[in-house]
Order: C-alpha cells, then structure tokens, then sequence
C-alpha cells in the first residue's frame, strides 16, 4: 500500500466484506475530514483509516491522539447536523501496517 487514498479503498473494501455499507468518504469539513462513513446496521460508523510502514513509534493505533480524536468528533457532529434523523453512531479505526488490517469498533467515544 503506497498511500493514504490506497489504504482508504482497502480499508472500504474491507469492511464491506464484514457487512457495513458505505455512506461517504472523504468527506470534510472546517474541523477536518472524516475518511469513512459506513452504515453497520442501524448504526452510523465514523471510520479513521491509519497506514503506518512499522509499529515504531506507537503503530498506527498511537497516531488518533486526543487532537486528532477532537477533530473527527467535531466533524462527525457537523455531519450530523444536516441530518433529518440523528442515529446511533459509533468512531472505528482501521489501522494498517506490515502485519496487516485490524478493525478497532469504538475505537474512541464521543
């Protein structure tokens, strides 16, 4: 996987292969961008795809700080704000690196 827009695909792929459907991606806002929105069910899933070459420095997992973490949440919340109805809602990470994929659900709360 040579870049972010590669793993993003992947990363869709990957899900839809475990049942959710894709909503959005990439979708941005003044607060920052969101990359995958998927539906699971009645749930609407906030997902942050992370490529990282190696595990040094934390992995892929240690990259969604506080900040970052701040950021998809306000986006989220601007998302849904231009929706009728507000579903149930989740933030899940898919973090990417020589080993392979894994699927963090609730990988942090709102």
């Amino acid at each position: 996987m040579n870049n972010g827009a590669q793993a993003e695909q992947h990363a869709a792929r990957y899900l839809q292969q475990q049942g959710l459907k894709p909503v959005a991606q990439n979708y941005r806002s003044r607060f920052g961008e969101i990359d995958l929105i998927m539906q699971d069910g009645a749930t609407l899933v906030f997902v942050e795809v992370r490529l990282r070459r190696s595990a040094n420095f934390g992995g892929a997992a240690a990259s969604i700080d506080a900040r970052k973490q701040r950021r998809i949440i306000r986006t989220a919340q601007q998302y849904l704000a231009g929706l009728a109805h507000i579903p149930p809602c989740r933030f899940d990470a898919v973090l990417m690196d020589d080993s392979g994929v894994q699927w963090l659900r609730n990988a942090f709360e709102a």
